[in-house]
């Protein structure tokens, strides 16, 4: 009987040699962050009810942060630094020039924080673990930095939103999916074995 860090390494495995895990990452990532600079910069903050604000792209960040995550995963780090890179190069053809460097930096000083915080738990408590204690991390220090650089507010409303925002909606929720997409898998993969 193999353990869940096993189970995990193994369908880490397939999916790094197959390659698609780390393009559809890549993609997905560079994705969001343009998605979050393109929708910020046309509509600045937004009420999310409960006296709390966001950028207009924070859902989108958030998911950058979980997307780069997975770039990780697949990838590794140069993956990661590559496709922050790739995200703010293409900010700054779609939206201000100030906003891709708001982002691009607060990004960057985040995937520091999530690279020391990410491996260590990844590798002891698994993938999900990993990204969820990572993203509580370092979701705190790119919506400081973004928003610091971005001319948005630091206010309790603002900081409280897009903590929500990031760590809730775009990280904790999509992390539950992907957990019960996972089981799903390796259930069917168990039954087909056991039927051969």
């Amino acid at each position: 009987m193999s353990t869940h860090l096993e189970r995990e390494a193994l369908v880490e495995d397939e999916a790094k040699r197959s390659g698609l895990a780390l393009g559809v990452s890549v993609a997905g990532y560079v994705t969001a962050v343009v998605l979050a600079n393109i929708v910020t910069e046309q509509f600045g903050l937004v009420s999310v009810g409960f006296g709390l604000l966001v950028t207009a792209g924070t859902y989108a960040a958030g998911f950058a942060l979980l997307a780069r995550d997975f770039v990780h995963r697949f990838g590794g780090r140069g993956w990661a630094i590559a496709a922050i890179t790739l995200g703010g190069a293409i900010s700054w053809a779609f939206s201000s020039p100030a906003l891709a460097v708001a982002s691009t930096v607060a990004f960057v000083s985040a995937e520091l924080v999530d690279l020391i915080v990410y491996e260590p738990i990844r590798r002891t408590k698994g993938f999900i673990s990993g990204a969820l204690v990572s993203n509580v991390v370092s979701a705190p220090i790119d919506t400081f930095v973004f928003l610091s650089l971005a001319g948005f507010p630091l206010t309790l409303e603002t900081v409280g939103g897009q903590f929500v925002g990031k760590v809730l909606w775009a990280t904790a929720l999509p992390l539950a999916i992907y957990w019960l997409g996972r089981r799903w898998v390796l259930a069917r993969r168990s039954s087909s074995h056991t039927y051969n």
